[in-house]
């Protein structure tokens, strides 16, 4: 059984762990990988014998307790209860009507209830100031309604166990970009929302070129005046910089690898990034631990493939349990049978084999590893597939001419894996570590004083270990220089992620995105004294090494932070979910 920090208990029973009517925990964190276990081994029932399916059952259990994979926290909270929607992602469209927007912000309570994460692309709405013909009155724009989606997130709370989590995306050509770009200038707007720009590759090509571009109208769809590319950049630069929002989108490049273009346009995300999704799709994540695959000196790749492969038929499992909220979603979920598996600790493993973060060599690893698991996971999709059928549009995709059987049209991804990568002991999604120790903010201002277990076990074993070092290395903000006990290549695996160079942020975030299905939750963290010009190149670099989109937060800028290095600095009131992964923000987007 998987061994649990005081946090990870503590997460765990706050949110996670059944409690009875009187709201006293009343279940076992092993009883909960065995509720979720045979809630997913149900869906085993209708293809294998009696026994087959409690092999299954066994197998998901063990995944789980050992910590080797974790599903998203929406099936350990409902697998096996009345609620039962399992599912962390979901895309909603919003039209230019308003039967359409509270339709809409109706379908968003009703997720969000049960605990999922939904994202919107508003640029379908008109622009603010334009006549309506029918009331003779003028529209009040996207920036508008997405406060009142803001405050109906405020109300639901996500059934009281997690705040809710917004993905607001407008596309660069819509005419009220500048308002969307400012919406969180004032630090209370819109903060349920993580925001994204969805930049064309004509928007680029203009950017690059130094003039100007189209905006088109959403009604018609059709070009009527033009923006200037430069001067909308650096405003999304401006605001990235000071506020850590918006981040950006790549949209072109998101739908050249849509593998339903026929279905449809991609033109929303989830909350953090990672999951684009044609409207009404949803999408089950799970993460397997990196950390716990190393052997010696290197990976042991043959304990991985199983994972894999289990990890693929638990999320497809997940798909024909799961109690949908709305008959559209079950419907477009079933018709391209998404699942979401990615990687958490990576930067454990790193450490485990002495190569820093800011390196080719972890690039060159990232490469191989989502290669790997790429890989793998089609040829237990292909198998699925032959087994329990191909998903209904694979005819219709872009794997019609090179697969006969797939169960599956994406199957991998990057998510930032915040609670389930505490419950498994290891570090965040991609991210590097965020510092040797730190402090974690709860909502309601708890704080969870936390430290790297692999730097733990290394300072034992180099026999520098003490009572007092976390907690100086705390008083000294996550920095392990100034320690003279510290051997210098133990303080270049730990170095901070602020200062970590921003280019070897994303080359990680591409090297992954290469051999992922769907995209990278990627934030990238930089130092208080960095420039803007720091955070134009950031996106630059995103956009030259085909990433799908990225996300910066500059540590100091006004954004609410979950993790700090300045024990002092605890006074915003936050909230830590799988939607802020080991990011220093609420949410981070790709």
């Amino acid at each position: 059984m998987l061994k649990l920090s005081k946090n990870a208990e503590a997460i765990l029973k706050q949110r996670y762990l059944l409690k009875d009517k009187y709201g006293k925990v009343c279940e076992t964190p092993a009883q909960m990988f065995k509720r979720t276990a045979k809630a997913a081994a149900k869906a085993e029932a209708g293809y294998s014998q009696a026994e087959k399916q409690k092999y299954f059952e066994d197998r998901f259990f063990e995944l789980m307790s050992e910590g080797l994979f974790l599903p998203n926290s929406s099936a350990l909270m409902n697998a096996g209860t009345d609620d039962g929607q399992l599912s962390a992602c979901f895309v909603l469209p919003v039209e230019d009507s308003l039967q359409s927007i509270f339709d809409c912000l109706k379908n968003m309570a009703l997720i969000q209830q049960s605990g999922g994460g939904t994202g919107f692309n508003f640029g379908n709405l008109r622009k603010n100031g334009e006549a309506v013909k029918k009331t003779r009155g003028v529209a009040s724009g996207p920036v508008s309604f997405m406060k009142l989606f803001d405050c109906a997130t405020d109300t639901i709370r996500q059934g009281g166990r997690r705040r809710g989590a917004n993905m607001g995306v407008l596309p660069v050509d819509h005419h009220d970009i500048m308002e969307f770009i400012d919406a969180k200038k004032d630090g209370k707007t819109l903060s349920n929302f993580n925001l994204s720009v969805a930049i064309s590759e004509k928007f680029m090509e203009a950017l690059k070129k130094g003039g100007k571009y189209s905006l088109i109208d959403p009604r018609t769809k059709k070009p009527y005046a033009k923006a200037d590319a430069r001067e909308v950049f650096s405003k999304i630069v401006e605001n990235a910089w000071e506020f850590g929002d918006p981040g950006v989108l790549f949209i072109d490049r998101i739908n050249k690898e849509n593998p339903l273009s026929k279905a449809g346009r991609i033109e929303a995300t989830n909350p953090c990034g990672e999951q684009p999704l044609l409207p009404f799709e949803s999408c089950n994540l799970g993460s397997i631990d990196l950390s716990k695959f190393v052997k010696g000196a290197s990976i042991d790749y043959n304990s991985l493939k199983e994972p894999v492969h289990l990890g693929v038929r638990f999320l497809d499992d997940l798909i024909d349990v799961n109690s949908y909220t709305l008959p559209e979603i079950e419907a477009a979920s079933k018709s391209s049978r998404k699942i979401g598996l990615g990687v958490m600790g990576f930067a454990d493993l790193l450490i485990k084999l002495g190569i820093p973060y800011a390196s080719q060599k972890a690039v060159a690893l990232a490469e191989k590893i989502m290669k790997f698991i790429q890989e793998e996971a089609r040829t237990a999709s292909v198998e699925l597939g032959k087994i329990k059928g191909s998903f209904p549009l694979l005819k219709e995709s872009i794997y019609k001419n090179k697969y006969k059987f797939l169960r599956n049209a994406a199957l991998t991804t990057a998510a930032p894996t915040g609670a389930i990568s505490i419950i498994a002991g290891c570090s965040s999604g991609i991210e590097p570590v965020f510092a040797a120790a730190w402090t974690r903010i709860l909502e309601g201002g708890q704080e969870l004083q936390e430290h790297n277990t692999v730097f733990e076990a290394i300072a034992k074993k180099r026999k520098i270990w003490s009572d007092s070092i976390i907690k100086n290395i705390l008083l000294n903000e996550g920095r392990l220089d100034g320690f003279e006990e510290i051997p210098d290549d133990i303080k270049n695996l730990f170095a901070r992620a602020q200062d970590i160079p921003l280019h070897w942020h994303v080359s990680i975030a591409a090297a992954f995105q290469k051999y992922t299905d769907s995209a990278v939750s990627k934030t990238v963290t930089l130092a208080v004294n960095s420039s803007k010009e720091d955070v134009r190149d950031v996106f630059i670099l995103a956009h030259k090494l085909k990433c799908k989109g990225i996300t910066v937060f500059r540590c100091g800028c006004g954004k609410e932070q979950i993790l700090s290095v300045k024990p002092e600095d605890t006074g915003r009131i936050v909230v830590e979910s799988e939607f802020s992964g080991g990011c220093p923000v609420s949410y981070c987007c790709v």
